[in-house]
């Protein structure tokens, strides 16, 4: 995918280039310890093209993605800030992401968020005023017609790069399908999937994807992350959108070192992802092992373009 950059996002002039790219996942820390973030960061500065630094991921307060991605551009990555639909009505959130504008934050990811009955606050009310094709459309337009959603002019619009979600894999693949094609049309640039295990599945995924012109309109990278354990396995089998084959669970179960195990299964499928047309990276997600991915990024040899 080769396009003209319109930002200064790191990630944007990457994929423009038409060269593999790479993001991966800083959590903040549940506290304002800065030095959490900025070891994270440091770990995968030179490696990556963009970091998520996740909003409250499943609705447990941390420090904010915003402050997060400030202490991750200082130690040396292109951060992209998530937004959910969550927790801030419209003026909130077009509040907040000028000010990240304002701040050179140049990456956003938008996202519905996980519902507060599943955090740490479940008595917390959930807002989403917008839901995740409205919150596209929003961004798209402050940066392409200089206006906020109730139509009024801004003078100095910021500049993002936009991301979405999708779940290519599936029995939901069908409904998700429909929902990727609105964040299409509703202005988004990039995507990041949920997990990817069995290439072949999304080999036809992304032949669609490819066919009906999705791809010359938005990147797509696919989700990928290493499993350290087969109960690990059979808890994320269980999440929406994530389908992990029999012959994965099975090489697990009988794996001497099953941590090893899933680090092979994982270098498997992105050496199969990069062949896979339409593809134009991988979004790591290690759950419960962030400190895997630099060794995992070398491994695969995916900083050697």
């Amino acid at each position: 995918m080769a396009t003209k950059v319109k930002t200064d996002s790191a990630l944007e002039a990457r994929i423009a280039a038409g060269k593999f790219a790479v993001t991966a996942e800083i959590g903040p820390p549940k506290s304002a310890d800065a030095q959490v973030v900025r070891r994270k960061a440091a770990e995968l500065a030179g490696l990556v093209d963009g970091a998520n630094v996740t909003d409250n991921q499943t609705a447990t307060v941390r420090m904010s993605s915003i402050a997060g991605a400030v202490i991750a551009r200082e130690a040396g990555i292109d951060p992209i800030i998530q937004v959910t639909c969550r927790d801030r009505n419209r003026i909130g959130i077009q509040s907040d992401v000028l000010g990240a504008a304002g701040l050179g934050l140049h990456n956003v990811l938008c996202m519905t968020g996980d519902p507060a009955k599943v955090g740490n606050h479940p008595d917390a009310k959930d807002v989403f005023d917008l839901n995740t094709g409205q919150l596209i459309s929003m961004f798209r337009d402050m940066r392409d017609q200089k206006r906020f959603l109730n139509g009024e002019e801004m003078r100095v619009p910021p500049r993002f790069f936009i991301g979405g979600t999708a779940s290519p894999m599936g029995a939901t693949a069908e409904r998700e399908w429909g929902r990727l094609a609105e964040k299409i049309a509703a202005g988004v640039d990039f995507v990041q999937s949920q997990f990817v295990y069995d290439p072949a599945d999304f080999r036809a995924f992304m032949t669609r994807f490819v066919g009906e012109g999705l791809a010359e309109h938005t990147a797509f990278l696919a989700g990928v992350g290493p499993l350290r354990s087969l109960s690990q396995a059979q808890h994320m089998s269980g999440i929406p959108g994530v389908v992990i084959p029999e012959q994965v669970m099975q090489r697990l179960a009988g794996a001497g070192d099953p941590q090893r195990e899933g680090m092979d299964i994982c270098l498997e499928v992105i050496a199969e992802l990069r062949h896979i047309p339409g593809v134009s990276g991988v979004h790591i997600m290690a759950v419960g092992q962030e400190d895997v991915v630099p060794d995992l990024i070398k491994a695969a040899k995916l900083r050697d373009e």
